[in-house]
C-alpha cells in the first residue's frame, strides 16, 4: 500500500466513524467517554489526521456497537 493509498484507507475510515457517531447521536465527546479515549483523538481519527490502532479500534467499534468490519466497510 502506497501513501496514498494509506491516506485514503484513513480518510474511508475516520468518515465511518464519524458516519456511524452521527447515526446514534453522539457527540464527539461522548463516544470517547464511552470508548475510554479522548475527544481530540476522536476528532483526529474522524480527519484522518492519526493513524489509529487496532485496540483502539476496537474500542470505538464496541462503543459504537457495530463491528470493525463495519468500519472497514467489510460488512
Amino acid at each position: 500500500m502506497n501513501k496514498a493509498e494509506r491516506e485514503l484507507f484513513l480518510k474511508n475510515l475516520g468518515l465511518s466513524i464519524k458516519l456511524e457517531r452521527v447515526r446514534r447521536g453522539l457527540s464527539q465527546e461522548e463516544l470517547a467517554e464511552r470508548a475510554g479515549l479522548h475527544r481530540t483523538y476522536i476528532g483526529m481519527v474522524e480527519r484522518a489526521e492519526r493513524n489509529i490502532t487496532v485496540v483502539n479500534l476496537a474500542l470505538i467499534a464496541k462503543a459504537l456497537g457495530v463491528s470493525i468490519g463495519s468500519l472497514l466497510g467489510e460488512d
